[in-house]
């Protein structure tokens, strides 16, 4: 069957490079992705897929039947919205939007999402069991995974598999991580209230933007003595807005972030930490504070057996030295994550880097990916696909 599969995939490569081509020349932001939806749904349907349009707001998802019709499914996930950054590779099939681009990989995962579905559909004997194709909107605001469970796409689903580009691992490398692959992210918004006055008069108001730079400080000084080094938090604050003349003393800023972290226990100390901090800061200035804190995506966590079965996959089909072992999670964020609440699931890196030379990183204006990896995802999945229900059936 690994052979077949093959087979199939090297026939439709050239194929699939024409899907990611267009793909990235016609990027969309999250939440209005129509015409990928539209694109994908005529692909899926031009190899005998059905595909539903419209669910969780833009997003597709199709199925393939098995043998055994009462089965519940194996999903696989794949993400397809862009970001808003203006693109500098320098290749033929640049974005035709200005100011947005495919800088993490989405229509990679998208065209390895539509080759999988190519491949098993094509396949003369049908899976035992049934397959799901869910092709997601808005992972970049962590928004599409609740849309599409919200929706019902997890209903009887089993277990599930993603995939995520990495430039950092050679082209056609398949990635391993067991236990966290990302960390889990949540929102921060600090506001300071202070008094208004003369800038030449300090002492007679109380200044807002000063208190919240001693805020940035001390949180980012407080991280390395207060928390456990072996629990890694990041805290990034990423828009400061305040002020509104030279002369005058600020009297509101409004702090923007995001907080990363690893391990569940440090995750629900994080707002208590971070409000005392904050309320330590302002109240010895008089001024006032508001702290938010919201929680997004959790840890993505795959599962053992899971992860187990693509390592064993992707080594039969590429041999052990394609197949790499993360020692390490990312402090990134995916809302794969929220799929795992509802089954088993993991998720794999797929290399895109190019040996050659320097591959800048993902999000990225001159971000690239190796087309090699393209087949090296598509073969990966599909055969995680026929040998999970291989050992099931």
């Amino acid at each position: 069957m690994l052979d077949r599969i093959h087979a199939i995939a090297d026939k439709l490569a050239p194929r699939l490079i024409e899907i990611r081509h267009h793909l990235h020349s016609q990027p969309e932001l999250s939440g209005q992705e129509y015409q990928t939806a539209a694109y994908i749904t005529g692909v899926l349907s031009s190899c005998g897929l059905k595909a539903q349009e419209l669910v969780g707001k833009t997003g597709v998802v199709a199925e393939l039947p098995g043998v055994d019709a009462a089965a519940d499914y194996l999903a696989i996930r794949t993400d397809m919205d862009a970001l808003p950054i203006l693109e500098r590779a320098e290749v033929e099939f640049i974005s035709q939007k200005p100011g947005v681009m495919h800088a993490c990989g989405h229509d990679i995962h998208t065209t390895v999402g539509l080759g999988t579905a190519m491949v098993l559909a094509a396949l003369e004997t049908p899976l035992p069991g049934p397959v799901r194709f869910l092709f997601q909107p808005a992972e970049e605001t962590a928004q599409g995974a609740r849309w599409m469970i919200g929706d019902g796409v997890m209903t009887g689903v089993a277990a599930i598999l993603g995939v995520h580009v990495y430039p950092s691992i050679p082209g056609g490398t398949i990635g391993i991580r067991y236990g966290a692959l990302t960390a889990a992210a949540d929102d921060l918004e600090i506001e300071i209230v202070g008094e208004s006055g003369h800038g030449a008069r300090p002492h007679e108001a109380v200044d807002a933007i000063w208190i919240a730079a001693q805020v940035i400080t001390t949180l980012q000084q407080s991280i390395s003595r207060t928390q456990n080094p072996l629990h890694p938090v990041v805290l990034t604050i990423g828009q400061i807005q305040g002020g509104r003349a030279p002369n005058v003393i600020a009297d509101h800023v409004r702090l923007i972030g995001t907080v990363r972290s690893l391990h569940p226990d440090t995750r629900t100390a994080l707002p208590g930490w971070i409000e005392a901090i904050v309320a330590a800061t302002c109240q010895p200035y008089g001024a006032k504070y508001k702290v938010k804190y919201r929680p997004g995506v959790p840890s993505v966590q795959n599962d053992p057996a899971l992860t187990q079965l693509t390592a064993a996959c992707a080594e039969a089909a590429w041999g052990n030295d394609r197949v790499q072992l993360i020692l390490e999670p990312s402090l990134g964020a995916e809302d794969f994550s929220l799929y795992l609440d509802h089954a088993p699931g993991t998720m794999f890196r797929l290399g895109v880097g190019f040996p050659d030379r320097t591959n800048p990183p993902l999000h990225h204006p001159q971000f690239q990916a190796n087309e090699d990896a393209i087949v090296t995802g598509v073969v990966t999945l599909a055969y995680s696909a026929y040998r999970y229900w291989q050992q099931r059936g």
